[in-house]
C-alpha cells in the first residue's frame, strides 16, 4: 500500500489544475466497480444518476450530501440541499477505467487496480476552473471517498459536512498555503 492511499490520505496536485487523489478499498474489483456505476450503491457515498455503461452517453448527477451520514452535521452557507450536474462519459473500460466530463469543472477518471484482495482506486480531476473550485473539489472528493470507504467496510460514516469543512481548511493549507 503506498502513503497516498491510507484511510485518511490527502490528494495531491499534480498539475496546477489537477487533483489525485487515491484509496485503498475492499475488493473484489467488480464491487467497487458497483458502486462507481450503480445509482443506487453511488448515492450512498457520492451522488446519483442512472448512467448507460456507453462512451459518449449523457447523464445527470444528483448529490444530497445531507443523506450521506446520519448525522450529516451544518450544511456550509451556499450549499443547497440537492445539486445536479449533467456529465458524459468519454472514456470506459469495465471495471477498470470510467472517466467522464463535468459540466463546467473538467474532467473525472476514476482507475481500479487490483491489490491482492483490496483495490486501489485512484481518482484524478482534471481542469479544475480555479482555486476556489480546487479546494471544494479536494475537501469533496476526500470526503466521499472516506465515505465509501467505510460503506464498504460496514460502517457508520462521520458527519459529511463536519468532515467537509474541516478538510477544506486542511487543503488551503496544504494546497494554497
Amino acid at each position: 500500500m503506498t502513503e497516498l492511499a491510507t484511510r485518511d490520505a490527502y490528494g495531491v496536485l499534480i498539475e496546477p489544475a489537477t487533483l489525485k487523489i487515491e484509496r485503498l478499498v475492499p475488493g473484489p474489483i467488480e464491487r467497487v466497480w458497483a458502486y462507481l456505476t450503480d445509482s443506487e450503491l453511488r448515492r450512498k457515498w457520492l451522488a446519483a444518476g442512472a448512467m448507460e455503461m456507453k462512451v459518449g452517453t449523457a447523464f445527470e448527477l444528483v448529490w444530497r450530501n445531507d443523506e450521506l451520514s446520519s448525522p450529516p452535521g451544518q450544511r456550509p452557507p451556499g450549499f443547497s440541499e440537492e445539486h445536479r450536474m449533467e456529465s458524459q462519459i468519454i472514456a470506459l473500460d469495465p471495471p477498470r477505467k470510467l472517466t467522464f466530463a463535468w459540466n463546467g469543472s473538467g474532467e473525472v477518471s476514476f482507475e481500479l487496480t487490483p491489490q491482492g484482495e483490496d483495490v486501489l482506486l485512484t481518482v484524478i480531476h482534471r481542469r479544475l476552473p480555479d482555486r476556489t473550485m480546487l479546494l471544494k473539489v479536494a475537501a469533496g472528493w476526500h470526503a466521499h471517498l472516506d465515505i465509501l470507504v467505510a460503506r464498504v467496510n460496514g460502517v457508520e460514516p462521520a458527519p459529511f459536512w463536519e468532515g467537509w469543512m474541516r478538510l477544506r481548511g486542511e487543503y488551503e493549507g496544504r494546497i494554497l498555503g
